[in-house]
């Protein structure tokens, strides 16, 4: 019976890892993420992998060798605990790809902020400063409520620099 697996990757080798199993002939899976990334002083998009390191296979253990995996370019081979492959839950796999935009296995992943929604600042001035959301006001930018010296004060920050507050 076919289960999905994790295979352990070289460092930023997971897309490597990808291709070279599946010109094998092997089922895989790579979940990514768009994520914002900041270099020389801007944002910028980029497609990173949701889980560094990395990434599923469908195989069925009794049918298929696994002993190719290890010697894979970019792959280490299946994550074991013990002697046994750990299987991942068809659930969590299903779920990922249900959720993924396109071929390339990009889930979404978007934090959708709303007007009275708690959030924090990770990163500027106010990094690690509570706030809430009064609106949105642009695709990159969003207003907050700020206490700041006893006061409320209105701040525009960029989207990317918050995250929700737990």
């Amino acid at each position: 019976m076919e289960h999905w697996y994790a295979v352990h990757t070289k460092a930023r080798d997971e897309q490597l890892a990808e291709e070279n199993l599946q010109r094998q002939g092997f089922n895989t899976f790579l979940p990514r993420i768009k994520a914002a990334r900041r270099r020389r002083g801007r944002w910028h998009e980029v497609i990173e992998p949701l889980f560094p390191g990395y990434l599923f296979i469908r195989i069925d253990m009794l049918l298929q060798d696994s002993s190719p995996i290890r010697s894979t370019r970019g792959a280490l081979g299946l994550v074991r605990f013990g002697t046994d492959p750990a299987v991942v839950p068809d659930e969590l796999v299903a779920q990922l790809l249900a959720n993924a935009s396109d071929e390339a296995g990009v889930v979404r992943q978007e934090y959708l902020f709303q007007p009275g929604d708690q959030v924090q600042i990770l990163s500027g001035p106010f990094t690690g400063l509570p706030a809430r959301i009064l609106a949105e006001t642009g695709e990159e930018r969003v207003q907050l409520l700020l206490d700041l010296l006893g006061r409320a004060n209105k701040v525009l920050i960029s989207r990317h620099q918050l995250a929700p507050l737990d």
